[in-house]
């Protein structure tokens, strides 16, 4: 997700229907420059090689019953939209929905040309960049773990995952390490508090995880995605796996 505002001005973007790398060029509508949706970055037209790109928002991938229980007050995006009908938004399990073959697959829809055997073609990871540093976390790992402390690019950060989708949110840690709370026990729900080796409970929000005792103290939310290993690693060949040390 990324902020749709090109040199201080907003701006919409469209699929081109063209690919680079197996991902998606999307264009600008105010100069129609074609950009690499991976990246948020301009590749051919006006702006490439400008040295713009889109300011990033954090996400989650996750369901809705998990994100229903930890914001049940949030808006829904309908989809009766007009354009397509109610039924071409099927779940993902369903075998009739668009990609269902495509993601039970352990192919790719086009050729890749950088292959790494570190992990699965189309293992799922999160992806997490800085500094010019690129680390890849399985989220099968994620899960298993559910708080991983680590460093990426001199960047202190821990990542709080969810055992049941692949939400994993990233923030900036500074000079602590955290664990999940042991008073929300071992139920296989994401973690909403952390502690630190000091004892200290942090709340996990959007924006940020906000200390307990002191609400106007924050770490703050680092971007990162989810995406298929293929798709990280052509955009990252250099990058470390993480649990692969």
């Amino acid at each position: 997700m990324y902020s749709a505002s090109v040199d201080g001005q907003p701006t919409t973007f469209g699929t081109s229907g063209l690919l680079y790398r197996s991902n998606k060029l999307m264009y600008d509508r105010t100069t129609q420059s074609l950009w690499a949706s991976f990246l948020g970055e301009p590749v051919i037209g006006p702006l490439a090689d400008s040295g713009a790109s889109l300011p990033r928002f954090p996400v989650a991938l996750t369901t809705w019953e998990e994100w229903r229980t930890e914001h049940p007050d949030t808006s829904v995006l309908s989809i009766h939209t007009g354009i397509y009908p109610p039924e071409a938004y099927r779940h993902e399990a369903d075998p009739q929905s668009a990609y269902f073959d495509y993601r039970a697959s352990r192919g790719t829809m086009f050729p890749v040309p950088i292959r790494d055997e570190r992990l699965g073609t189309k293992e799922e990871i999160l992806g997490l960049s800085n500094e010019g540093s690129h680390k890849a976390y399985p989220l099968s790992l994620l899960r298993e773990r559910r708080v991983v402390n680590d460093v990426v690019g001199g960047l202190p950060v821990v990542i709080a995952a969810s055992p049941n989708s692949s939400a994993a949110r990233v923030y900036a840690r500074g000079d602590r390490s955290f664990e999940p709370d042991s008073r929300e026990g071992t139920l296989p729900a994401a973690p909403s508090r952390l502690v630190d080796r000091s004892g200290a409970v942090w709340q996990i929000e959007e924006d940020a995880l906000t200390s307990s005792a002191d609400p106007a103290e924050e770490l703050p939310r680092v971007p990162a995605s989810v995406s298929f290993w293929f798709a990280w690693l052509a955009f990252h060949p250099d990058t470390e796996v993480y649990g692969a040390e």
